[in-house]
């Protein structure tokens, strides 16, 4: 029996996410896919590890599913290739690590932990991330590996174009991230997403950028986000949440409800986020229509659900 509390949660993006465009089949699978995720975060809390270990776990099995627009599931950029971006943050002592535009690397997130633990740096991009990923004696996959037809259809679609699609079809933000609390109290939180399908000029969304995609802070809570990432952006929506946590004395359920239904929605920005505090509570909030989540409460049961 555990005497210290323990909470994770997972998400694997938000959006326009249809009923009608899911099979029970897929719909089942992404389901599998979240429990996969919460269940080898909770694993290592359980097990007395850190938050830090736990949500860079369950974001490395996200990473690895083709499912979710993140390391092998990763969307095509107009150029036909796979620019990955990620980021990791610890609320103990605000250490934080991130990455962006990195090419062939399988697991993103534990390049951005690396780039926390390795180096002076808090934010690497590009060839140099790269280089440090090899110094770091990390793994790298082919192309071929990042391959996947229904995301190379997507790009065929409007390759020609300048459009830039979201995750799906049917309007997803196709980003991945996990929150988590440990048994002594610390919390930590991961992001890690492959972009938008088409995008071009190397661009980077919120995910790698600490206090937009990514935030964590013992004094108040740990969120990671996913959505429309200009509009988290220009909202720094993670950081915003710890805010009114800290300064305005909000609960972490009405920081929350704030910036995402409140704040986010006045600019037009959809997405949702997923945020714990160190007292266990969790939030998984969000004002699309749907959100890939999953969390699990020390010994309870986990809870994935969709819409």
């Amino acid at each position: 029996m555990m005497t210290n509390k323990i909470s994770i949660a997972v998400h694997g993006g938000a959006g326009t996410i249809s009923k009608k465009l899911l099979t029970e089949e897929i719909e089942s699978a992404y389901l599998k896919g979240l429990k996969l995720a919460v269940d080898a975060g909770h694993k290592i809390l359980k097990e007395g590890g850190t938050a830090l270990d736990a949500v860079e776990a369950a974001v490395v099995v996200l990473e690895n599913n083709t499912l979710f627009n993140a390391g092998k599931g990763s969307v095509f950029t107009n150029q036909g290739l796979h620019e990955m971006d990620a980021s990791i943050m610890e609320g103990k002592n605000l250490m934080a690590g991130a990455v962006a535009g990195v090419r062939n690397i399988k697991n993103p997130v534990v390049l951005s932990r690396k780039v926390m633990e390795e180096t002076e740096h808090v934010f690497l991009c590009g060839l140099g991330a790269e280089e440090l990923a090899h110094k770091c004696n990390l793994e790298f996959m082919s192309p071929d590996y990042f391959f996947d037809s229904f995301r190379h259809d997507q790009w065929i679609a409007i390759r020609d174009t300048e459009t830039t699609q979201l995750d799906h079809s049917d309007k997803k933000f196709g980003t991945v991230g996990a929150v988590a609390l440990d048994a002594n109290g610390n919390i930590a939180a991961a992001t890690s997403t492959g972009g938008m399908t088409n995008k071009r000029y190397n661009r980077i969304g919120d995910t790698p950028i600490i206090g937009a995609g990514t935030y964590a802070n013992n004094k108040t809570c740990a969120v990671s986000c996913t959505g429309h990432g200009e509009f988290f952006i220009r909202s720094v929506v993670a950081y915003d949440v710890s805010c009114l946590m800290e300064y305005k004395g909000y609960s972490l359920k009405d920081a929350c409800n704030e910036v995402v239904k409140n704040k986010l929605v006045k600019i037009g920005g959809e997405g949702g986020l997923i945020a714990v505090d160190t007292k266990g509570n969790l939030e998984l909030c969000f004002n699309s229509e749907g959100m890939y989540r999953g969390y699990k409460q020390n010994d309870e049961e986990a809870v994935c659900s969709i819409y």
